[in-house]
């Protein structure tokens, strides 16, 4: 039974940190990145269109 789940277990170690750095280095920053866009550009077509610029009611 343990030569089943040792088996292999370099090469799953291998695929875990590679999956993590990916995750890490790539993936966070690219997705965060797009959700701050994102929301920038909502509340920008919402100045746009709907709520007009900051501070101009009074």
């Amino acid at each position: 039974m343990s030569s089943i789940t040792n088996n292999g277990d370099g090469e799953t170690r291998s695929r875990e940190w590679k999956a993590f750095l990916f995750i890490t280095v790539l993936l966070f920053p690219i997705l965060s990145v797009m959700f701050v866009g994102g929301y920038g550009f909502i509340i920008w077509m919402l100045q746009v269109f709907l709520l007009g610029p900051p501070g101009h009611g009074g």
